[in-house]
């Protein structure tokens, strides 16, 4: 049997990182909730691995309730200490209070025409960005619309969400497609 080409990212033995790329890295997503919950971690991911949050992701699932945003909008100072406390997250009192901050901003979108996803996908004009990336080095780290979609989303009262980490946000629900060239999931389209 043919082993499966992927992205270099993703070419590892870790059976947790293989199936996110396979089924999940860069496909569409336009659920609120789901966009909510990769806001969460990938803020939370800023300055540590991608497999870190995903071997914790599990866990922030149910610390977080299902990353229901009104749930997360209500959180007290006593949900906060008991995040902090709990080892199966990230125990940072910036990126728990972000999310609790988030989840409020994501609220706020609703008022808005399309609400949190006509919102979050005007950057790529609500359609997924194919790209060709040959190299993973040629991959960007951030875009003109990562650029744009962090300033909005810092107006709007978020954070954690400067621009490598919107970029990030959009390579993983699908906003931009960046599977290079040799990888199979580039050529399922």
């Amino acid at each position: 049997m043919a082993t499966r080409i992927r992205c270099a990212w993703a070419s590892g033995d870790d059976p947790l990182n293989r199936a996110y790329h396979d089924r999940e890295w860069g496909v569409p997503v336009r659920d609120e909730r789901k966009l909510f919950e990769f806001l969460v971690l990938e803020g939370a991911q800023a300055g540590l691995s991608w497999i870190t949050i995903l071997r914790k992701r599990e866990h922030y699932r149910r610390a977080f309730d299902d990353f229901e945003p009104e749930a997360v909008a209500a959180y007290r100072a006593a949900k906060v200490r008991a995040l902090l406390a709990d080892p199966g997250i990230v125990r940072n009192r910036l990126k728990v209070e972000g999310a609790i901050r988030n989840a409020r901003a994501l609220l706020a979108m609703r008022e808005e025409p399309g609400g949190p996803v006509g919102v979050l996908w005007q950057f790529v004009g609500g359609r997924p960005r194919r790209n060709a990336w040959r190299r993973p080095q040629d991959v960007p780290a951030r875009t003109a619309e990562s650029d744009a979609m962090s300033r909005e989303l810092k107006r709007r009262g978020f954070t954690f969400v400067g621009s490598t980490i919107c970029y990030a946000f959009m390579q993983a629900v699908g906003m931009v497609d960046d599977h290079t060239t040799d990888c199979f999931r580039h050529r399922r389209r």
